[in-house]
């Protein structure tokens, strides 16, 4: 059901909710969270969608919040969404134009499940500083995505210079099942020491650097990372190479959805390893509502002690 509000107040969004669950029967019993996405006009569909299906597994309030020329006639206009057009989840859409967006809390506030946490997402567009803007003082998790950037690494190089417990990436969020991988890996025999490794990955992947940075925290010996060009490799990560003394670990991927496991003295693995979604990144993010204090040493410790990526001379010599 899809309940309309145009040029309307916080207050009666607030209202018609209240009316929507009577009488509709859908109930705000069991919403966990809160979720608040602060995204562009246009933009807001596929974040609606992944928000639809996280809520399969963490059935929430999702607003979404929508700023539109802050020259033009002041307006808000809302859209209410339950049941099947909103998945496990109410879905509020907020369209503020002129002096109504200006105070984005204020909008917010009135509309969140009461005792319930609260968690920003800004697919696009990002504050500078997260944890210091409207939506952010008021949410206990904050999570960003470095690959909307305009320029994914520098981001991901400046994440440790702002950053705040209950911060996020999804550049580090897509990063799970490498770490997965990479662990089983030095958990099985021959239980030798890694003396060097090596990163690469897509020039506009901002999770090459992290993973880089998570390695070299967690095995501390010398980590090399290097971007390659769209001709080498599209998106993603590409490979990882661990250096022991009886010969590298590589973990490569041969096309986007595979990689291969290799190893001395073993036959070579193939492993499904397809890039994460979206809705997975997202669904994975909400499980947990503490501060991932792993990821805040990784973009401020790890990345400190990586230093800069490799030249392509650097790495191959």
């Amino acid at each position: 059901m899809i309940v309309e509000l145009p040029d309307t107040t916080v207050s009666k969004i607030s209202r018609a909710l209240v009316n929507v669950r009577e009488e509709g029967g859908a109930v705000a019993l069991g919403r966990v969270l809160t979720l608040v996405i602060a995204t562009r006009h246009g933009a807001e569909e596929q974040v609606i969608e992944a928000a639809n299906d996280a809520s399969r597994e963490h059935p929430m309030r999702v607003i979404v919040l929508m700023i539109g020329d802050e020259a033009g006639t002041p307006r808000l206009d809302a859209e209410i969404r339950v049941g099947g057009d909103a998945g496990a989840s109410e879905v509020v859409l907020l369209r503020a134009y002129g002096d109504a967006g200006s105070n984005t809390e204020s909008l917010v506030t009135g509309l969140l499940l009461p005792d319930a946490p609260v968690v920003a997402w800004w697919p696009t567009d990002t504050p500078d500083m997260p944890s210091k803007s409207a939506i952010g003082r008021i949410a206990q998790r904050r999570i960003t995505d470095a690959s909307t950037q305009a320029d994914p690494a520098a981001w991901v190089a400046s994440l440790g210079d702002h950053y705040a417990p209950g911060d996020t990436d999804f550049a580090w969020t897509r990063l799970t099942r490498w770490r997965e991988q990479l662990a089983a890996v030095l958990d099985q025999p021959p239980y030798e020491p890694v003396t060097a490794v090596e990163v690469r990955g897509a020039a506009d992947s901002p999770s090459t650097g992290l993973l880089a940075a998570w390695l070299r925290l967690k095995l501390d010996v010398p980590v090399t990372y290097e971007y390659l060009g769209s001709d080498e490799w599209p998106h993603g990560i590409k490979s990882v190479r661990l250096v022991r003394p009886s010969g590298d670990t590589l973990l490569e991927r041969p096309a986007s959805a595979v990689a291969v496991l290799t190893q001395p003295g073993q036959p070579s693995h193939e492993l499904v390893f397809p890039r994460r979604t979206l809705r997975e990144c997202l669904a994975e993010e909400l499980r947990r509502l503490d501060p991932d204090v792993l990821y805040g040493r990784v973009i401020t410790e790890g990345w400190e002690l990586l230093g800069p990526p490799a030249t392509a001379t650097e790495t191959h010599g």
